[in-house]
Formats: structure tokens, C-alpha cells, sequence
């Protein structure tokens, strides 16, 4: 029995229904960090595989694949408990809504760099007799967008994603001159047309890549700012009323 000034144990160390909400965010972001590191490590040694034709070095990308897969499903529901246990509201809300979509997103950048993986094998066993200078600059700058996203993402740092925004219309580019420079490199055999159309799929895979890293800088600035990137376009192209 307690002693009329004794205060009651729930009151000594009360946990708060937003102090519990906070803590499961930081477990979550915690993950979904390590998910991005894990995610764009794969992009890395995807491109420096290419490179090498490294056939070996390409299947360890591709047996990674399963586990962010994995860790995609457990952050995802991780993030639904969090959501009906604890009916988050306002910023809370939002960031929960946020680490979703960029989970699925981070999830589908593994498996574009297990594509470039998988074309890799290919052309190992056919042979690349020169890399398109644009394929070469694309394994340079998708991989420097991924980091540098994630470093936007460490900080929460808006700033940051709209300047990795803006380095997607080079990526757009860049595949387009790689589209001509791998019909310049085809020949009349099969050999140089396989490897001119799996060079191509390379760059493809990197662009998306690199369009989803513009997706995340998009949910990150909506995050911090509350501002939709896209609708901001629309507004922009909008004619001004006369």
C-alpha cells in the first residue's frame, strides 16, 4: 500500500504515447538506413563488375538481392504495426508514410543493380571490345547520386535532395548517347548486336536507378518541407493568368 506522499510508480517514469512514437521512428529509420547502405552498395559493386567483367563479383551482387528483399518486408511491417498501434499524427505521420515509400523504392534499386548484375554474366561470355564512353560516365555518376542522396537522407537535408534532383536530366542524356553509341558498335553478327542491346540494358537499368533516387529526394523534401515536388513543376509550366 502506498504512503499518502509517495508518488505512484507509473508516475515516477511515465512513457509517453509520443515518446513511444518517436522511438519506433528512430528503430525504423535506423533500418531503412542500413536498407540504403546495403542498397546502394550493390549499385557500386554492380558498376565496378561491369567494368571488370567480373562474372564472379556479379553473382556475389545478385545472391545479395534476397536479403534487402527481406529487410524491405520487415521494415514494411514494422511500419503498419507502428501505424495501428499507435495511430501517428502530423510529422509523425507523414515520416511513417515517407519510409514506406522509400523502402519499396530502395527495394527496387536492389533489383535494377541485380539486372545490371545479370547482364554483366552475359557479357562476360561474349565480350566487350570497347565501353561507350556514356556507359563508362553513367557507372560514375548513378553511384555518386545514390551517396550522395544518402547523405541528403542522414541529414534530413532538403537542400541536398534537390540538388541529387537535378542530376537526373545528365542521367537522361547520358542514355540517349548511349542508345546511338551502342547501334554505332553493332556490326552484321549476332556477337556485336547482343553485346550493343545488353550495353544499352546496362545504361537502362542505371537510369532507373537513378529515377528512383529522384523519387526519394522527392519524398525526403516533402518530409522536411511538406512541399510536393511535382505539383511545384506543374505550377511552374502552368500559363500565368493574363
Amino acid at each position: 500500500m502506498l504512503l499518502p506522499d509517495e508518488p505512484h510508480p507509473e508516475s515516477v517514469h511515465p512513457v509517453s504515447h509520443e515518446v513511444q512514437i518517436e522511438k519506433q521512428i528512430k528503430s525504423i529509420r535506423g533500418r531503412l538506413m542500413q536498407e540504403a547502405a546495403s542498397a546502394i552498395g550493390m549499385v557500386e559493386s554492380a558498376v565496378d563488375a561491369l567494368m571488370r567483367l567480373d562474372v564472379q563479383a556479379a553473382r556475389a551482387v545478385m545472391g545479395r538481392d534476397d536479403e534487402v528483399d527481406r529487410e524491405e518486408v520487415r521494415i514494411e511491417e514494422e511500419c503498419f504495426r507502428l501505424l495501428t498501434l499507435f495511430n501517428p499524427v502530423a510529422r509523425d505521420f507523414r515520416e511513417v508514410a515517407t519510409m514506406l515509400k522509400v523502402n519499396g523504392d530502395l527495394e527496387r534499386v536492389a533489383d535494377h543493380a541485380t539486372s545490371v548484375a545479370k547482364q554483366t554474366v552475359k557479357l562476360a561470355k561474349l565480350g566487350v571490345p570497347q565501353w561507350p564512353t556514356s556507359l563508362q560516365e553513367l557507372t560514375h555518376r548513378v553511384p555518386m547520386m545514390c551517396h550522395a542522396l544518402l547523405a541528403a537522407l542522414q541529414r534530413d537535408d532538403a537542400v541536398a535532395a534537390r540538388a541529387v534532383m537535378n542530376n537526373d536530366e545528365a542521367i537522361d542524356k547520358l542514355v540517349k548517347r548511349l542508345f546511338e553509341e551502342a547501334i554505332e558498335s553493332m556490326g552484321d553478327d549476332r556477337n556485336s548486336t547482343a553485346v550493343g542491346m545488353l550495353m544499352y540494358r546496362c545504361g537502362r537499368e542505371l537510369e532507373r536507378i537513378g529515377d528512383l533516387m529522384k523519387n526519394i529526394a522527392e519524398d525526403l523534401i516533402y518530409l522536411v518541407t511538406g512541399s510536393i515536388v511535382r505539383h511545384e513543376a506543374k505550377q511552374a509550366k502552368a500559363p500565368t493568368p493574363e
